[in-house]
């Protein structure tokens, strides 16, 4: 019996689109910030970029606030091939290799225009060891300036002797050492509840995390002291990115290119949106003394010699092209 016309047409379709379906390839991104963070908007908008350009043949999901991995989780599990493609705080990973803690020492790139010099510098260094471990570096983008969020008025670094200080890095934890304050590591999805348990008292971080997690509910005092723009950046496994056909791997890399330029247009913008947002919410955002910007200048010369000598050749390379 002769199959009708409509029953071909109708299989051949089923074919097209069962290959279709076989053609999509999806990624999980896993983030460790809250979806409404510029950070995670910028990590859609680049997802959406990547949909487009590639007529829906690469599906990146973004997975915020650390509901897949935590922070410290992420790279190993893009490294293990857990997670395609992940958003990463370099200075998290400050301990494995001294030379992803480069844009967290204190005042050695403290403006925007600095912290993008450090990146040029920083990153064919961070693509080699990257590529050692299996994995490839997209872009990175800066956070706003980091200054010291404190529960009192401080005129010195001596006034944070003894406050519970969180720590979220190596070099978190040394300045909290250097000024005499007690460390606590807590990480930015666990720092509401640790103010709110009075777990945490003081920390060092920008208008935008003081935001996000509703400091200003808890403390009153933030002290702009531009210590460090520290980057959020996205790494993707090698195989993953290997597989991919050769428009769908051009479709990425643009989209990186643009998430980068967009993402530090919004860090600059989400600096002074967040600071106009603490006020506004009774937090009292003061410039440091002439004295606390002096002690935490000593604080960041004896780190740099610190990490100098734990960075050896490579870092020194680093500094001395930085410093050009």
């Amino acid at each position: 019996m002769p199959i009708s016309r409509p029953l071909l047409v109708g299989a051949a379709a089923l074919l097209l689109m069962a290959g279709a379906a076989q053609a999509q390839v999806k990624w999980d991104l896993p983030a460790a910030y809250p979806a409404t963070n510029f950070h995670s908007v910028n990590l859609q908008d680049f997802a959406n970029d990547v949909d487009k350009a590639t007529g829906g043949k690469l599906k990146i999901t973004v997975h915020a606030n650390a509901s897949l991995f935590k922070a410290p989780e992420i790279k190993r599990a893009v490294q293990g091939g857990q997670a395609q493609i992940g958003e990463i705080l370099l200075v998290n990973y400050q301990n494995e290799w001294q030379l992803f803690g480069a844009d967290g020492l204190p005042f050695l790139a403290d403006s925007y225009d600095e912290a993008m010099k450090l990146w040029r510098v920083q990153k064919p260094m961070i693509e080699k060891k990257l590529g050692e471990q299996g994995m490839m570096v997209l872009y990175a983008v800066p956070w706003p300036p980091q200054g010291i969020y404190v529960k009192k008025p401080i005129s010195s670094a001596a006034d944070l002797k003894g406050v519970k200080w969180r720590a979220y890095s190596p070099a978190t934890a040394r300045i909290a050492e250097l000024v005499g304050a007690q460390p606590v590591t807590v990480q930015a999805a666990e720092l509401g509840q640790a103010m709110a348990t009075g777990v945490v008292e003081s920390y060092m971080s920008s208008g935008s995390t003081g935001f996000d997690t509703k400091t200003f509910e808890h403390i009153k005092y933030w002290y702009d002291t531009q210590a460090w723009l520290p980057k959020n950046a996205v790494i993707v496994n090698k195989s993953a990115f290997d597989a991919l056909d050769a428009p769908t791997k051009q479709a990425v890399l643009k989209a990186a290119a643009d998430a980068e330029v967009r993402g530090l247009a919004a860090s600059k913008k989400t600096n002074t949106d967040s600071l106009d947002k603490l006020k506004a919410n009774g937090m009292q955002i003061l410039p440091p003394s002439p004295q606390l910007k002096a002690d935490m200048k000593k604080v960041g010369d004896t780190m740099l010699k610190e990490w100098l000598d734990k960075a050896g050749p490579e870092g020194k390379q680093l500094v001395d092209a930085f410093s050009k």
